[in-house]
């Protein structure tokens, strides 16, 4: 009889052991659980500051792109349909934590790789350059780092648009990819071209502009810094945006878990205190 009751005693020990440690684990997980609730809310934040500062650059940027693209619409520019050698410049940065504002851009640039296998490329940030490493290495001839880390600006576009000059390869057909900013909420993957000097003197119309020779090599070479300068600023707007979306997200998906984990731990403790009387008043019993 004793031996029985020192078994049930000891499988109650065991049991409320158990419990303890189970009620420990849920604890600690909670409290890890709502640091990282405070970390993401935090991040939300300041993406919502950056993002007031990343739109207004990127109206400014807009001013001079659309200013860019309205002198070679009026000139009749295009590139030829058969352009013999071409350049992909693709604009990210060097962040994540931001939804998939790299994975879309990097998709859209191996859809057109694709068609067109022996372009090569020019990746601006560390996330771009990863992902088109893993499929088109041998097509990447130039990259960027620390690009992006606050609202770009265009001398950040023209050392990156120099360092393109001196490759030393005069490119028919120059792409460049970018995400473009729709909406606060919202984003899509997109690209515009960038013409090369041979492609500006062969426009229809721009001999009315009435540019020397010189003149129109500078022009060549600052439309691509501006057209870089206008799709960073897009891009970055786009990847604050998607920051503070992805942040928000991670919050509210924080909050749920806080709350069941809260009830999951009120129900655990209440189980442990249940278990703890059950055991003195077993324990008072058996003394009588």
């Amino acid at each position: 009889m004793f031996a029985l009751r020192t078994a049930a005693a000891s499988g109650s020990i065991r049991t409320s052991t158990r419990s303890y440690a189970t009620l420990r684990e849920i604890e600690i997980r909670l409290k890890s659980i709502k640091n990282i609730e405070k970390i993401t809310n935090t991040m939300k934040i300041v993406a919502s500051t950056k993002l007031t500062k990343a739109q207004r650059a990127m109206e400014i940027s807009r001013v001079y792109g659309t200013s860019n693209d309205a002198v070679y619409k009026n000139a009749g520019t295009v590139i030829a349909e058969e352009a013999p050698k071409k350049l992909v410049v693709i604009l990210s940065s060097d962040k994540g934590l931001c939804g998939s504002v790299h994975s879309q851009i990097a998709k859209a640039a191996r859809l057109y790789l694709k068609s067109n296998p022996e372009s090569d490329v020019v990746a601006v940030g560390e996330k771009i350059k990863a992902q088109i490493s893993r499929s088109h290495a041998k097509n990447l001839v130039l990259s960027f780092a620390s690009i992006g880390k606050d609202a770009p600006t265009f001398n950040e576009a023209a050392l990156i648009a120099t360092e393109i000059q001196s490759l030393g390869s005069a490119y028919d057909d120059i792409q460049i990819f970018y995400n473009k900013f729709v909406s606060g909420v919202s984003f899509e993957p997109s690209h515009k071209p960038a013409f090369s000097q041979s492609t500006i003197e062969n426009s229809p119309s721009f001999g009315t502009f009435e540019l020397e020779e010189e003149v129109v090599g500078n022009l060549a070479e600052f439309s691509l810094a501006n057209t870089i300068y206008s799709a960073l600023a897009e891009g970055h707007a786009s990847e604050v945006s998607a920051r503070r979306n992805a942040m928000d997200n991670a919050s509210k998906n924080a909050r749920d878990m806080i709350s069941k984990y809260s009830i999951l731990y009120n129900r655990t403790r209440q189980a442990v205190i249940t278990n703890e009387l059950v055991d003195i008043v077993t324990g008072a019993s058996a003394l009588e």
